[in-house]
Order: C-alpha cells, then structure tokens, then sequence
C-alpha cells in the first residue's frame, strides 16, 4: 500500500498557524487548494476507513476477554 500524500493538509495547517500567530480573523484559499484538500482529505478517511475494516474482519470471533475485578487495592 502507498504511503498517503498529505500536504495539502500540512500546508491548510501550515496556514491555520500562520493566521493564528498573525491574529487574522479569517483564513482564504483559492478553490484549487481547496478541492485539493477536500480530496486528499476524502483519500485519508477511506484509507482510514479501509483499515477499520481490515482490522475488525482480522478480530478473532472466539477471542475470549477475561476481566479480573478487585476492590481498588493498591490504588493510592
């Protein structure tokens, strides 16, 4: 699997710190950059997504999870 570009969103960080130290009121980006962002942005929440996926299909069903219950001892 390809690593993720992501620097359209490093560069909308980028700016958002840059407006924020200047103490702008407002952030512009032109559409360009904005729909490059909406896009890599969209690539890095289906890979996300994917991923969830692949990691709850691994899961064992039959996995079994024990829990030991005590009365708090030694938590001071």
């Amino acid at each position: 699997m390809q690593p993720l570009n992501t620097n359209e969103i490093e560069k909308f960080i980028q700016a958002v710190k840059s407006a924020d130290n200047s103490r702008a009121k407002e952030l512009r980006i032109d559409i360009q950059n904005a729909k490059n962002l909406a896009f890599t942005l969209g690539l890095v929440m289906a890979r996300l997504h994917g991923d969830l996926e692949k990691l709850i299909d691994s899961k064992d069903d039959n996995q079994t999870i024990e829990i030991k219950v005590d009365q708090g001892v030694g938590w001071d």
